[in-house]
């Protein structure tokens, strides 16, 4: 006996409707840094390309609507991704019939981002894309295969961070972490720390912690900095000046990092010779 057609699960002609069609079709791209969006190119077009599969699903192209402000930042959050605020702004207006993405971590990698995007699309009856299939919130069994796609996508960026975590902790205990040197610190070809060579450098550097063993702020420091002109040292780390001292203007963020830096206390001292703390004071 055939299976009753009432209780098959909806086809994909059936989930994408007229009243879908009518609506624009939302391709969000994303690349979490910039040196993805520079080397991993072919991810960036495959992005780009979805715009022709939402011609091939029966959107025109002029309802087709690229959304890519969120190129080089990270789905770890809603707050910095303009482009994602902008897609669930125009899905809570009704204007988007097809949210199309990738994959679940292009959109979000945050269960709360996710599931807000998700109650959305289904409050608003727009669909949702990536390269397995198309889903309509609003239904109990794509609601729940797009909540699992959601949490496997925030489980793999924490599995991520620690396999990172775990592989610079092996690399410090055999000796090998490279850590980016302060300012007044550089490394030599034979990759010995040492201090700057600059005597100017070494000079402010040392001012900085003679000011801040007197006045006890930062404040207090900048204020000095800032009343004598006096600018801080710092090696361009990139580029064709690569190695150049630039002189910048002091601020208060810039003095509390040199100021917490385990590296001028002595707390971390890769290969420094035993006088290298002398001429720094510990913060």
């Amino acid at each position: 006996m055939s299976p009753d057609p009432d209780i098959l699960a909806p086809t994909l002609s059936d989930k994408i409707r007229a009243r879908h069609c009518d609506r624009q079709a939302v391709v969000y791209v994303r690349q979490s840094t910039l040196r993805q969006i520079e080397h991993n190119r072919e991810s960036t077009r495959l992005q780009y390309a979805l715009t022709d599969r939402a011609c091939q699903l029966g959107w025109r192209p002029e309802q087709i609507v690229v959304i890519d402000d969120d190129l080089g930042r990270s789905a770890a959050s809603a707050l910095d991704r303009p482009g994602f605020q902008r897609l669930v702004a125009e899905v809570g207006f009704g204007h988007i019939g097809l949210v199309l993405g990738i994959e679940v971590s292009r959109l979000a990698r945050s269960c709360r981002d996710w599931h807000q995007l998700l109650e959305m699309c289904a409050l608003f009856d727009t669909l949702i894309g990536d390269a397995d299939g198309i889903y309509d919130p609003s239904l109990y069994n794509d609601r729940l295969l797009l909540g699992l796609k959601g949490t496997m996508s925030e489980a793999e960026i924490h599995i991520l961070k620690a396999r990172m975590l775990e592989g610079r902790r092996a690399k410090a205990q055999r000796g090998e972490l490279v850590l980016g040197l302060p300012r007044g610190y550089v490394r030599k070809p034979s990759g010995e720390v040492a201090l700057d060579p600059d005597e100017e450098v070494q000079e402010i550097i040392r001012l900085v912690f003679t000011l801040f063993e007197r006045r006890r702020s930062v404040s207090g420091i900048l204020r000095y900095l800032v009343d004598h002109d006096i600018r801080l040292p710092d090696r361009i780390r990139r580029g064709p000046h690569k190695g150049d001292v630039h002189w910048t203007r002091p601020n208060g963020q810039t003095l509390r990092d040199m100021l917490r830096n385990p590296l001028y206390a002595g707390a971390v001292r890769p290969e420094l010779p035993e006088a290298h703390h002398t001429w720094v004071l510990a913060a």
